[in-house]
């Protein structure tokens, strides 16, 4: 008799252990989650700050150059076709590139912040 109080006595205390590993696990896992998550979303919400005031700056100066190169050529025209041919350029670069220079970087990125 005694030996099947000590077997439900077991039982009962491997079920209760199981239990809290099990609620300590799904606790890690949801703040394992959370970091993840956070990392990320910062991530990307310092990409799009960045990106917004590169845009912006970018922007200015492309007016300026344009201006200049129209007041040295005599025509605001040439000066903005020149620009505008300048960033056609670029595109084309960057998505020539754009596996080395944007696909690669980023997964890594997000590779450290998931798996770290």
């Amino acid at each position: 008799m005694a030996f099947n109080e000590d077997l439900k006595n077991n039982l009962h205390e491997m079920k209760s252990e199981a239990k809290a590993y099990l609620e300590t696990n799904i606790d890690y896992y949801s703040l394992l989650g959370f970091k993840v998550a956070s990392k990320a979303t910062g991530f990307i919400l310092k990409i799009f700050a960045l990106s917004l005031f590169a845009v912006l700056s970018l922007f200015f100066l492309s007016f300026a150059a344009a201006f200049a190169i129209g007041k040295a050529l005599d025509s605001n025209t040439y000066g903005f076709l020149i620009i505008g041919g300048f960033y056609i350029i670029v595109a084309i670069f960057t998505y020539a590139m754009r596996k080395v220079m944007i696909d690669i970087p980023i997964l890594k990125k997000f590779s450290r912040i998931f798996f770290d």
